[in-house]
């Protein structure tokens, strides 16, 4: 009986435990929760004593704003209230506090521009995406990123956490890590030596600027000006003192980049040790000079690769025609496609290095990978034609239906090729006239090239004669005429014969090999004037003439008839019978 009375007390403390486990459970639960949200701690600053009133830091917006105001009234210990200073004792927090904020508020100033609307004003920090691409929106975050500043060669990121003590509303400190290194940062991007003599009237804020740095900023830009020029004269010098040829030429050439590597150099060299602006000018400098570095490089480069370019055609192809050997020709057009790669090479490299540099790919990236399809249709429509002729130019370099130095005919024009660029082709005609043709209105039309192989030709010319002509005899003197000509090559395959036939004229047609195209012509020319005057001075009577019957007689036996004297080339015979005449002209 007993033992059936204790089930009750049995099933009762089976129901406190599972209530109790349940209770524990949801307490951690909550606290893990929690321990996403913030920081907790037992104390907060106690040698500071209490914050003043006019502080916030309740949202990573309102603690740096509370921050900067403080600071630039210069109320710095007001300002080391948003400094979390939990590895100093409570005695160096009264001590060393307000130095470390105003520390802070100079790497601030100098190093980064920093923008308290650029931060969250949620209490949480939630990441408020509408476009659902940030993984982490909708999280909320205990600690983010203020800056990234890079001192003796390491990179030092500043902070911002929130801490919360016992029952208290968390609130947003610098985390302990950042102010242990804000004395490292101050000396490397504190004020220079120049600033220890500027009276303290002149560094009073004004717009983004102080007021010193208003008066030091342009006359801090000619200095630096009158240096580039300096520079500029300097190689313009050089390269008239060096001899002609390639060195003069490339000295010429990079009389521009030289000077701004150089005036790049030396502004770097005078904000790293001399002088040091507030974050704006520095931002801005900083922008310039690596731009300009990166420029300036690539264009010497590409001038070296254009000098040595000039250097080999003058040495190897000299004046461009298809004369030359292929393989001369041939590495001429190699190195056009090697000058393209080295700038487009340049342009990525410069590109991509400016931007890691200023970091617009931390800020950027999520923008541009959203627009991504946006920006690619506004490329492709803005800029089809640029983009279509550098892909017809690397299609020209790789398959090389043309080479530097070719002839070709296009459009009815005889045209050597003179250079392949980027975006246009350069031919230069037989009578020196150039015509610049989009790659890809050449690439689009049907044209010839005569030196895609060989530059030698065939060619051929015809002659107009009476049908009493003398092949044999014409034959052999074209022969003669033809070898006497330096241009025409491969004798054996010198030809003659009569290839048509009307009636009353042969048509005689002569072939020959010549050197290279425009040799061919002129040889053309040449035999073409020598055979006519040989015609003119011992054949008169191979000349074509008009043949009019006015007799039903056979013309060609001369039946019936009697010669008689031929006058100019006009004869006329009398007839066998006294009827129908018949003339000859």
């Amino acid at each position: 009986m007993k033992a059936h009375s204790s089930w009750p007390t049995w099933m009762v403390l089976v129901i406190v435990f599972a209530f109790s486990n349940l209770c524990a459970a949801q307490t951690q639960g909550e606290e893990g929760e929690e321990a996403t949200q913030w920081f907790t701690t037992d104390e907060l600053n106690v040698g500071l004593g209490e914050a003043p009133d006019e502080i916030n830091r309740m949202s990573p917006r309102e603690a740096i704003r509370s921050f900067l105001e403080l600071t630039e009234e210069e109320d710095y210990q007001g300002a080391a209230h948003v400094l979390n200073l939990a590895e100093l004792s409570p005695e160096e927090q009264q001590e060393r506090g307000h130095v470390l904020a105003m520390q802070l508020a100079e790497v601030f100033r100098r190093g980064e521009w920093l923008s308290a609307s650029n931060l969250s004003g949620r209490q949480d920090a939630v990441i408020e995406d509408t476009t659902g691409e940030n993984p982490l929106a909708g999280d909320p975050r205990r600690d983010i990123e203020l800056a990234s500043l890079q001192a003796d060669g390491e990179a030092y990121d500043i902070r911002l956490g929130r801490y919360r003590v016992e029952d208290e509303d968390p609130i947003w400190l610098i985390m302990p890590g950042s102010v242990a290194s804000i004395p490292l940062l101050y000396d490397e991007y504190g004020p220079s030596m120049v600033e220890e003599y500027i009276p303290d009237r002149f560094k009073t804020t004004f717009g983004f600027l102080m007021v010193w740095e208003w008066i030091a900023v342009p006359v801090f830009l000619v200095l630096i000006v009158l240096l580039g020029w300096s520079i500029y004269t300097f190689v313009g010098l050089m390269a008239r003192w060096l001899p002609s040829g390639a060195p003069s030429i490339f000295a010429a050439r990079i009389k521009g980049p030289m000077s701004l590597i150089v005036m790049s150099l030396v502004t770097q060299m005078l904000l790293e040790y001399v002088v040091s602006f507030s974050a704006v000018a520095m931002t801005t400098f900083r922008v310039l000079l690596i731009t300009v570095m990166a420029w300036g490089v690539g264009t010497i480069a590409l001038r070296l690769v254009d000098t040595i370019m000039l250097r080999m055609a003058r040495r190897l192809v000299g004046e461009i025609d298809d004369t030359k050997p292929k393989d001369e020709r041939r590495l001429l057009t190699t190195l056009y496609a090697v000058r393209r790669a080295v700038i487009l090479v340049m342009v990525s490299a410069v590109t991509i290095y400016v931007l890691s540099q200023i970091q617009l790919f931390e800020t950027l990236g999520l923008s541009l990978l959203a627009s991504a399809s946006v920006l690619a249709v506004l490329v492709g429509i803005a800029g089809q034609t640029v983009l279509g002729n550098i892909l017809s130019s690397l299609q020209l370099s790789l398959a090389k239906p043309i080479r530097i130095g070719d002839l070709v005919i296009f459009e009815d024009e005889w045209c050597y090729v003179e250079g392949i660029f980027y975006t246009f082709i350069r031919l230069r005609v037989w009578d020196e006239r150039r015509i610049i043709v989009p790659v890809t209105y050449f690439v689009s039309k049907p044209f010839q090239n005569l030196s895609v192989k060989s530059a030698k030709m065939y060619r051929s010319m015809e002659l107009i004669l009476h049908l009493s002509t003398d092949i044999a005899l014409l034959r052999k003197t074209f022969l003669e005429y033809a070898q006497e000509e330096d241009s025409v090559i491969e004798h054996h395959k010198l030809l003659c014969y009569a290839t048509g036939q009307t009636a009353t004229t042969l048509v005689i047609t002569c072939y020959f090999v010549a050197s290279d195209p425009m040799s061919g012509w002129t040889a053309e020319m040449n035999i073409r004037e020598k055979l006519l005057t040989f015609i003119r001075e011992d054949h008169p009577d191979w000349w074509p003439r008009d043949v009019m019957v006015i007799s039903h007689q056979d013309i060609a036996r001369a039946e019936g008839t009697k010669p008689h004297k031929t006058i100019m080339g006009t004869s006329s015979e009398k007839p066998a019978t006294d009827s129908e005449p018949r003339k000859e002209e």
